[in-house]
């Protein structure tokens, strides 16, 4: 019990310090820099760490259950790809592209014409609401539903701002779940406990990138009503950093450890 319990700790806080490597808090922070809700960048945030942590049991439990060895050029690649993402973010930050797709994809709540009542279903849960078509809305307070959190949550964020974090977990969760799988396989020798090392290690990676994209959020929060200039400078900064850090990602993925080159050398870490 006493080394299932330390097994779990330790997956966890790794996990928690895992989500602080440069490139996962750049690319968080693009992400959240036209945020303006502090409870919405911790969702990014949540949705980010679900994305990596499903890479990483999916590849890590491969390589642990059945040998699957990465070739170089596909380890390079996949980290190549970390790169490529952190560019692509940037300069859709700098050119104001992120925050135009943000809103055209964000649903906007209740208060918009064209509203009529009639019953209305969530699942299993039906009752009757003021509700609109053009476009689709919900006139009531979602917390009265059984979905209503999700629903309230997800609603104002938009499918856009769902599915972009957790691309992007995705992404980095392929460029470290090599590395994570084979530093357990050199300490845990039963794999289910392996592989119950690599969920908890999710775990702490999602309440790590929680935290990280709640307090990225809150100087940009407070700038964004009181010094609107120090906001679009850190706006702008973010989005220098990412493309500056994906260039030298791309740099050293393809030209010193060889990705472009007949002897790529790549070692997980």
């Amino acid at each position: 019990m006493a080394t299932l319990l330390s097994i779990i700790a330790l997956g966890f806080f790794l996990g928690m310090r895992h989500a602080t490597d440069a490139d996962h808090v750049i690319a968080v922070t693009t992400i959240v820099s036209r945020q303006r809700s502090v409870k919405h960048a911790a969702l990014i945030g949540i949705l980010w760490g679900i994305g990596h942590t499903l890479t990483i049991l999916l590849v890590g439990s491969a390589i642990i259950l059945f040998g699957l060895v990465i070739p170089p050029r596909i380890g390079l690649t996949m980290e190549l790809s970390v790169g490529l993402m952190l560019i692509l973010l940037g300069v859709l930050n700098l050119t104001g592209m992120l925050q135009w797709i943000t809103q055209s994809f964000t649903r906007p709540m209740a208060g918009t014409p064209h509203g009529h009542s009639h019953a209305h279903a969530h699942g299993d849960y039906v009752h009757t609401h003021a509700h609109s078509h053009s476009p689709e809305l919900h006139g009531h307070r979602e917390t009265a539903t059984p979905v209503g959190w999700l629903d309230r949550t997800l609603g104002r964020l938009g499918l856009y701002q769902t599915l972009r974090p957790l691309l992007v977990g995705i992404v980095h969760g392929l460029a470290g779940s090599a590395a994570v799988a084979l530093l357990v396989l050199t300490t845990i020798r039963v794999p289910a406990w392996a592989i119950a090392y690599l969920l908890v290690f999710g775990v702490g990676t999602i309440a790590g990138m929680m935290l990280i994209t709640a307090a990225i959020a809150v100087p940009l929060t407070v700038s964004q009503t009181r010094f609107q200039r120090l906001n679009h400078g850190l706006t702008v900064a973010s989005g220098v950093i990412s493309v500056v850090f994906g260039l030298f990602i791309v740099y050293q993925m393809g030209f010193v450890n060889g990705l472009f080159t007949n002897t790529p050398n790549w070692r997980p870490h």
